[in-house]
């Protein structure tokens, strides 16, 4: 990627007093020619970059100039950006000091650096009990790089039905949700969010990315993860829980119990959700001696019909 080779230019730089295109060359393993256009690039982008003609000239950064970023790769540059972001489980010693890094990147960088930084969020709560550990998907290099570069995709997809689709996406942003992996992008049918598992092919076009100028990726995956939580629980109990018994529901029931506030008998207010009455029913059968369910009426009637069944196999 050329955004790549710019940086990938600029560290080089840094780490020689001078350098020719030739020199530029051999490094990124492309033609001097190119490594002509990339650096004149940079001057005309705005890096502290001139060149001295004639025997024994070169290119070589304005009185000096250098940032912290010294021996670092492209690549491995662009990968601190992503531990400094938002969604990381670095410290915030560590994240302070790489936003410093950011900060001392020539303006040309900075964009991607930041783009970078917010490209990613880890949601550890999984959809379903498998714990299966899977390796990240095929095509989640490229998508990511279409994020930080701000750049369309023409992505090929296959959904849950296998049927197979292509279209163009608007990438914003890539979510890792327990072993499983999504892009969020913008569609002409609105956000749509697509497991990159199931990503076919993704080839990234010239064209800009139009980015929502309030678009935060956290707060639009915490909507998303929402609305997919409310569509594969749809009901919801009304039950009361005696205090000894709240732990007990938080291990079996997980982020589907809402904890309330206290009755005048002492027991606990909760809220269960669950995909529909006979399995919720089936599953707080084995809470009932801690747990009173008051609502609806349907779920009550199915686990009196569960109680009287278990009294005529094992009364």
């Amino acid at each position: 990627m050329r955004a790549d080779r710019l940086m990938a230019i600029l560290l080089f730089l840094q780490q020689r007093e001078q350098v020719t295109a030739a020199e530029v060359a051999r490094e990124l393993e492309v033609s001097e020619r190119t490594a002509r256009r990339d650096l004149d690039a940079l001057a005309i982008a705005g890096v502290p970059v001139y060149s001295r003609q004639g025997r024994g000239g070169g290119w070589r950064l304005v009185g000096g100039a250098r940032t912290d970023l010294s021996g670092l790769t492209a690549g491995e540059a662009r990968a601190l950006f992503l531990v400094a972001g938002p969604a990381s489980a670095a410290t915030p010693a560590v994240k302070a000091a790489l936003r410093k890094l950011v900060r001392a990147l020539p303006e040309p960088f900075r964009v991607q650096a930041e783009a970078a930084a917010s490209s990613l969020v880890m949601d550890p709560q999984r959809w379903g009990s498998s714990p299966v550990e899977r390796r990240p998907p095929r095509f989640l290099d490229e998508l990511q790089d279409a994020v930080i570069r701000g750049v369309q995709l023409r992505l090929g997809y296959v959904d849950s039905a296998g049927a197979a689709t292509e279209r163009t996406v608007h990438p914003l942003g890539i979510v890792a949700k327990g072993p499983w992996w999504y892009l969020v992008s913008h569609t002409e049918a609105g956000r749509r969010t697509f497991r990159i598992d199931r990503v076919s092919s993704a080839d990234p076009t010239n064209d800009p990315v139009h980015r929502p100028g309030d678009f935060d990726l956290a707060e639009s995956w915490r909507e998303i993860a929402d609305e997919v939580d409310r569509r594969r629980t749809p009901l919801a109990i009304q039950a009361v829980c005696v205090p000894d018994g709240i732990g007990k529901l938080r291990m079996g029931l997980g982020d589907r119990l809402e904890v309330g506030g206290a009755t005048a008998d002492g027991r606990i207010e909760v809220v269960i959700r669950g995909y529909n009455e006979y399995a919720l029913a089936g599953e707080l059968a084995g809470l009932i001696e801690w747990l009173e369910v008051t609502g609806p009426a349907g779920v009550r009637d199915r686990l009196a019909s569960i109680g009287r069944a278990l009294v005529e196999r094992y009364g």
